[in-house]
């Protein structure tokens, strides 16, 4: 028999408790925008630029999630209702935006950025290469998986556990895998 919830299993059973209205309320004149009922448990941190870095509604940010705008430019969005799971990493030099009502599950790692790689130089000398990260409305990404600069993840697209991302997903396919490739579609 199926059993379909009308609210998730998360929101359903999350406890919005004084102790985060207090995070919120410190936060709140630190980051470029936070939204309300935002959800921030224990050892949450917004890194280096919390100004550059935008929240909306509602939105669930699990313990030990890390935000990071790295320098003055960067740019972090996460749209209404999205839940950023257990021990995930965002770090943006360029731009990160994630939309609204996306399931990040733990351990999850962004990152638009990456060193260059030319021989003649040390790794540790090298610019970075950047390109922005964009993820579409509705979007799951399961644990582990890593999404690399440039990529698009376009609306309903789901990402299968332990993936590593550097291709464009359009919407509605799964992907999955090292690289990440099609897998299938939802249906």
């Amino acid at each position: 028999m199926k059993f379909i919830l009308k609210m998730s299993q998360l929101r359903q059973h999350i406890k919005f408790t004084w102790k985060h209205k207090l995070r919120a309320f410190w936060q709140k004149s630190r980051l470029g925008k936070l939204g309300e009922r935002v959800h921030i448990d224990k050892s949450v941190e917004f890194m280096r630029f919390p100004k550059n870095i935008f929240i909306g509604d509602e939105v669930v940010l699990k313990e030990g999630v890390r935000i990071c705008s790295c320098n003055g430019s960067s740019i972090i969005k996460i749209g209404d209702r999205t839940t950023i799971g257990y021990h995930n990493f965002i770090f943006a030099s360029d731009k990160i935006e994630i939309g609204d009502d996306c399931l990040i599950a733990p351990f999850v790692y962004l990152v638009d950025s990456n060193y260059q790689i030319e021989r003649a130089r040390l790794i540790n000398k090298q610019p970075n290469e950047t390109a922005p990260i964009f993820i579409g409305n509705g979007v799951w990404i399961a644990s582990n998986v890593t999404v690399l600069k440039g990529v698009t993840i376009g609306d309903g697209a789901v990402v299968a556990a332990n993936s590593v991302v550097n291709s464009n997903i359009p919407a509605f396919e799964i992907w999955g895998g090292s690289p990440a490739k099609k897998i299938g579609e939802r249906k």
